[in-house]
Formats: C-alpha cells, sequence, structure tokens
C-alpha cells in the first residue's frame, strides 16, 4: 500500500512537471495580491506574459504582492525572468513583495539578481529620441570628441619636448622596424597608385589640348600637378588606408591584450614607447614617399605623352624641367609632412581609444581611415589656399 501510494504521488509530481505554466491572480484580505504559480516554468514551453500582473496591480492597488507555488512544477530561468520582472513592476509602483512562497532555491537567486540595482544607461532604449534631443546628444559627442583629440594632441605635443629635451623612452629598434614598414615596404603600392595617377592627368589633358595643337603642355600639366599636390596628396591616402589603419589596430589589439595597462603599471609611458616611434617614422618617411610619388606619376605621364601622342622623350623631359619649379616640389614636400603626421595621429589616437573587444578593434581601425583621409583633403584645401595667397 505504502508502495502504490509512493508511486501515485509520483505520477501526480511528473504530471505537475509536465503540465503548462499556468498564473492565476487572487486578491486578498489585507490589500493583496496573490500569484499562483502552476505547472512547468520553463523556457521551452510558454510563460505568461507579465502585462496580465501589471494590469493587475493597476486595477487592485494591493500593498503587498504574495506569492503561491504549491502547485509548481519544474522550472528553470524562464520563472527568475518572469518573477524578476514582476519585483521591477511591483517597486516601480510602491508595492512590496512577500516572497516566501516561493522556492529556496528561486528565492535566493532572485535575491541575488535584485541586490544590485541595475546601472543607468545600460539597457537599450527602444523608443527614438526627438530630433532636438538627437541634435543635442550629437553636439555633445562631437564635443567630447574634440576634447579627446585635443587631450591626444597635447599629449603628442609634451612627448615631442621630452624628445627634444632626450629624456623620451622608446626602443630604438622599434623605430627602425615602423620606419621599414612605412617607407620601403609601402613602395609598390605607392608606384601602382602614382603610375595610374600620372596616366590618368595625362589622358585628361590630352583630350583638350590636343584640339589646340597643344599636346606638348600635358608634360607642364602632369609635372605641377603631381608635384604640388597628387603626390602628396594620394601618398598621404595611400598611407591612410594602409598605415594608419595598422597603427590603429596594433594599439587597439594591444589594448586588448591589456599590453598598455602593462607599461603603465611598470611606469613607460605608452605616448613614448608606442606612440612616439610611429609619429617620428611617418613624419620622416612621408617626404621620400612624396617624392617618390612625384616621380612615378611624371613617367605615367611621360609614358602616355611619348606613347601615344608621338611627344619627343627629350622634348617632354626638358618641357617638365622647365615647367616645374623649385616652389612646386617644396610646396608638396610641406604638405607630405603635415600628412604623415595626421596620419599617425589619427592611427595613434583611435588605437588608444579603443574598446576591449575584437568589434571594437575593427570600428578603430575603420574610424581612423575615415578620420585621416576626411582631415587630409581639408588639410590640403587649407594649404592651397594659404599657397595661393602667399602667391607660392
Amino acid at each position: 500500500m505504502a508502495n502504490q501510494a509512493k508511486s501515485g504521488t509520483d505520477r501526480a509530481q511528473g504530471s505537475t512537471a509536465r503540465e503548462a505554466a499556468r498564473l492565476e491572480l487572487s486578491p486578498g484580505p489585507g490589500r493583496t495580491l496573490t500569484l499562483k504559480l502552476a505547472g512547468a516554468w520553463r523556457l521551452t514551453g510558454r510563460i505568461p506574459e507579465t502585462s496580465v500582473v501589471e494590469r493587475s496591480l493597476d486595477d487592485v492597488r494591493p500593498a503587498t504582492v504574495t506569492f503561491d507555488t504549491a502547485a509548481l512544477g519544474a522550472w528553470d530561468s524562464g520563472l527568475l525572468a518572469f518573477l524578476e520582472r514582476v519585483v521591477e513592476l511591483a517597486a516601480g509602483r510602491g508595492i512590496a513583495t512577500d516572497r516566501a512562497g516561493l522556492p529556496e532555491g528561486a528565492r535566493r537567486l532572485l535575491d541575488l539578481a535584485t541586490a544590485v540595482p541595475e546601472k543607468k544607461g545600460t539597457r537599450a532604449d527602444a523608443g527614438r529620441l526627438p530630433f532636438l534631443a538627437r541634435v543635442g546628444a550629437g553636439a555633445i559627442a562631437w564635443g567630447e570628441a574634440a576634447a579627446a583629440q585635443l587631450a591626444f594632441l597635447g599629449e603628442v605635443m609634451r612627448t615631442f619636448l621630452a624628445l627634444l629635451r632626450g629624456k623620451a623612452r622608446f626602443r630604438r629598434s622599434d623605430l627602425l622596424l615602423i620606419i621599414q614598414e612605412c617607407g620601403a615596404q609601402a613602395l609598390p603600392i605607392v608606384s601602382l597608385i602614382s603610375f595610374l595617377v600620372g596616366l590618368i592627368l595625362a589622358f585628361i589633358g590630352a583630350i583638350q589640348l590636343t584640339k589646340f595643337g597643344a599636346s606638348i603642355y600635358i608634360a607642364d600639366l602632369v609635372g605641377i600637378a603631381m608635384m604640388r599636390q597628387m603626390g602628396a596628396l594620394m601618398a598621404g591616402i595611400i598611407m591612410a588606408g594602409r598605415t594608419g589603419a595598422a597603427f590603429a589596430a596594433q594599439l587597439g589589439s594591444m589594448k586588448v591584450g591589456q599590453e598598455i595597462d602593462a607599461l603603465v603599471t611598470l611606469g613607460i609611458s605608452p605616448m613614448e614607447f608606442l606612440v612616439l616611434p610611429r609619429m617620428l617614422a611617418l613624419s620622416l618617411m612621408m617626404p621620400l614617399l612624396c617624392l617618390y610619388a612625384d616621380f612615378i606619376g611624371v613617367v605615367g605621364g611621360f609614358v602616355v605623352g611619348t606613347a601615344m601622342l608621338g611627344i619627343a622623350p627629350r622634348q617632354f623631359i626638358s618641357e617638365t624641367l622647365a615647367a616645374v619649379t623649385t616652389s612646386d616640389w617644396v610646396t608638396g614636400l610641406v604638405m607630405s609632412v603635415f600628412f604623415g603626421m595626421l596620419v599617425a595621429f589619427f592611427g595613434c589616437l583611435r588605437g588608444m581609444e579603443s574598446g576591449n573587444s575584437a568589434s571594437a578593434v575593427g570600428d578603430a581601425t575603420t574610424s581612423a581611415v575615415v578620420s585621416t583621409i576626411v582631415a587630409i583633403i581639408v588639410a590640403d584645401a587649407i594649404f592651397t589656399v594659404i599657397f595661393n595667397a602667399l602667391g607660392v
């Protein structure tokens, strides 16, 4: 008989564990609202919505919410999520919750979940902000980004002053390695792009100049354009996509691996040890890359002029030398130095600002390339206006 009674009890419990989750709300004496939970409350099943409880809280307006789990079967985190939401709804209306009727395990987990309040701003806002609010948030974000860039620029200037005083600490071998990466290893891509740019400029000039029988002036067009603008501009854009992105990815990965924190712990300035060699390397290599890009661009125009327009090679060279003045290539060199600083500055800035995840490193790399290219175009426009006003 005892075994039969035990088996009957086990079958009843197993039946309860397999039943679908049910929720009943019953107001009680003393302004209480009792939530009766029955069946299996699992994520794999259908769990009742908390909207029913929310409506009852607004209609009944109880002073206390209690729980009755006598008929509760198996449960998992689905029950905890439901209970946490109920407690949150009750707390928002100033209603107390009596958790004595809950299973001991669920009660302890619920107490642990509600022990620390949720940090503001961690949950995404489902609603769309008004237009003025979005404009204000964008202005605040822009101001914070500008302040961060100015602070980083100040750190860079302080580091260069330490270099001039001979107190900057970095490894010379790192500087030489970065110079190799920024200089010799960048020559193939700079050669290809500069040669094609020279070809394009020559073709564009040929379309119009041949109409007036002035094909020889293609040499002037290509030479002056490459020396004054296109050589430095294309070299800067190439280095932004090649080297600036590499700087951001390297420093971002070091931040994820807490290598930068380790340098700070050892008393080594990351600005001196990591940023300074990269700034120096690009500042030294960009003028050389600019001169190389100028030469290769002129070679591209030379190929078009001699092979397709019938200009004599000696005539093309002499016309180029006569058209290009010292101020033309010096102008390009000056711009290239600033472009190199911009590439290194934004690459290192985005890398140091990177978050501690792989996606954050990717975002930092993308931001470095975009910011550098925009800054180079803006700087090129400013230099053009200044040189034109000075008559250079």
